[in-house]
């Protein structure tokens, strides 16, 4: 049975595919509604524990991955497990990390890397993928097959 998200959700993000994807800030209550079936938590030491399936990203606050490799994987699971699941990615406010998230999701999902960024001001927030180093891994995100 496919459980996605309510596309009209608040920081719901809609890929060229249908899927859904929801961004959040760690830093801010849950939002109301269903809980995620699962998370990928995208911060610089573990996050506290939740009540569905996770993955953490070891990730600083205005950086990059820790592990580009690992973050590479989480984005594949994300991507994938939203076909049919409640994805959720978020940091700590919910801005920088998750919108570079958010973009190489969408390249994964055959939005062109040097349109990645726009497409998620567009679709998540105005301000996200906060640094010219945030902005410059989603320009050289290997795009190819998730």
């Amino acid at each position: 049975m496919k459980h996605t998200w309510e596309a009209s959700a608040d920081g719901i993000m809609a890929l060229p595919s249908g899927r859904l994807v929801r961004g959040r800030g760690l830093h801010y209550p849950l939002p109301a509604g269903p809980f995620p079936e699962f998370g990928v938590y995208l911060l610089g030491k573990q996050p506290p524990p939740v009540g569905w399936e996770s993955r953490w990203v070891p990730w600083p606050d205005l950086r990059l991955p820790v592990d580009q490799p690992d973050a590479l994987e989480a984005f594949r699971e994300a991507w994938r497990r939203a076909e049919s699941e409640r994805v959720e990615v978020a940091c700590w406010r919910g801005i920088g990390r998750t919108g570079t998230a958010l973009a190489c999701i969408a390249i994964l999902d055959g939005v062109p890397p040097g349109q990645a960024v726009s497409y998620v001001r567009r679709q998540y927030r105005r301000r996200t993928v906060e640094t010219p180093w945030q902005r410059q891994y989603v320009a050289r995100f290997p795009a190819g097959t998730p």
